[in-house]
């Protein structure tokens, strides 16, 4: 379908790289133009189009096709708008290229081809007047997933409501209806300072770090493993990062690390914060535990019994529901009261390489998907 093809093209084109991960006069940063461009081709269509502020220059996009008669529920179709930057000497990964039958350039999967299929879906029923009879259809571009999902928790406070939220991520075209949490932790050891030539006379911060993190990725990621959900399997730790220390002839007074702890359903950062400090203690071992600002999502389990979960599945011919270790929008929207799956075009393997790329039949199958999806509601 080349009209699919091109609008992916069109949308790769338009840098919309989140502006917390790139410099603040990067001519790439931020959402604007692109929310521009999917404003106008929606409203072209014949959609109703809003834009709703989420921080400066920086908007939500709602295009809505209204059904033929009385409003019964709403389906929101909801891919994120920003994408991750690009390396020194890359900036033609601006340049959409296409190889075979892919499609390379910076956000082609995460996710440029979950707006490109879901806004053709949306807007090519707006054309042909195939309106549901009960049923509003509303795309939604958010910005912001790629740092602290402002976009999504913007929503999730505010009054837009739905039965439904396909949350447009790269799933290989099955539908999730789980997916694991991330909080993220900063530990820190205290010590005394004191000269290399006397290190007695001192007590040493990153020899205690040590012991903790040997204690976090041996005993601790084996507690972990002992648990399991039926669709994720077990939580994870990762000690991502460490520091301490300034020279080597002083004796270190603090050190710190940073973890990523994945959870699963039913666990919250209060829970899971308490608990590494709890198994610490346990040892012996004096450590602060922070909590990171920008680190925390909550994991998200949508029940797949729900009827339009349902029917989502059927039309993807799935039998079971899948699930993914990362974290999406889907989760703070569900939060905030909108039953939500993940289901887009692309594999996350893709996503943040300087080769991304995506299957352009993969695409195709996406827009037929949510086109009979669509077409099928009520």
């Amino acid at each position: 379908m080349k009209k699919l093809e091109q609008l992916l093209s069109h949308l790769i084109a338009i840098p919309s790289v989140n502006p917390a991960l790139t410099k603040p006069s990067d001519p790439a940063a931020g959402e604007e133009r692109i929310g521009q461009f999917v404003a106008d081709f929606a409203r072209k269509a014949g959609m109703d189009v809003e834009s709703f502020p989420v921080e400066p220059r920086r908007f939500n996009i709602v295009a809505r096709l209204q059904p033929s008669g009385p409003l019964r529920q709403r389906v929101i179709l909801a891919p994120h708008l920003d994408t991750v930057g690009v390396g020194e000497g890359e900036e033609h990964l601006f340049r959409p290229r296409r190889q075979a039958n892919r499609i390379y350039g910076r956000g082609a999967c995460d996710t440029k081809g979950s707006v490109a299929s879901m806004l053709m879906a949306a807007t090519e029923l707006a054309r042909t007047g195939q309106r549901p009879a009960s049923t509003e259809i509303v795309f939604l571009g958010l910005v912001d997933e790629e740092y602290q999902q402002a976009g999504s928790r913007a929503v999730a406070k505010g009054n837009l409501k739905a039965d439904l939220a396909i949350v447009g991520e790269p799933t290989g075209l099955k539908v999730v209806t789980a997916h694991k949490g991330v909080l993220w932790l900063r530990l820190k050891t205290h010590g005394k300072a004191a000269h290399g030539a006397r290190p007695e006379l001192g007590r040493n911060a990153v020899h205690a770090m040590a012991k903790v993190v040997d204690r976090l990725e041996t005993e601790y990621a084996a507690s972990l493993r002992l648990r399991r959900h039926p669709v994720l399997g077990r939580p994870t730790i990762n000690v991502g990062a460490i520091q301490g220390g300034r020279q080597p002839n002083i004796v270190p007074d603090e050190c710190w690390i940073s973890i990523d702890r994945r959870t699963l359903p039913g666990e919250n950062d209060r829970k899971v914060t308490a608990e590494i400090k709890e198994f610490l203690a346990e040892a012996g071992l004096r450590v602060t535990v922070e909590r990171a600002q920008d680190g925390v999502c909550a994991a998200m389990s949508t029940e797949p019994s729900l009827p339009l979960v349902e029917q989502l599945l059927k039309v993807a011919r799935q039998k079971q529901p899948a699930g993914v270790d990362y974290f999406s929008d889907a989760s703070v929207l569900a939060g905030g009261g909108i039953p939500s799956v993940l289901l887009g075009p692309g594999d996350i393997a893709q996503a943040h390489r300087p080769d991304e790329w995506i299957d352009l039949g993969q695409l195709e199958r996406a827009f037929a998907l949510l086109t009979c999806f669509l077409k099928s509601l009520p």
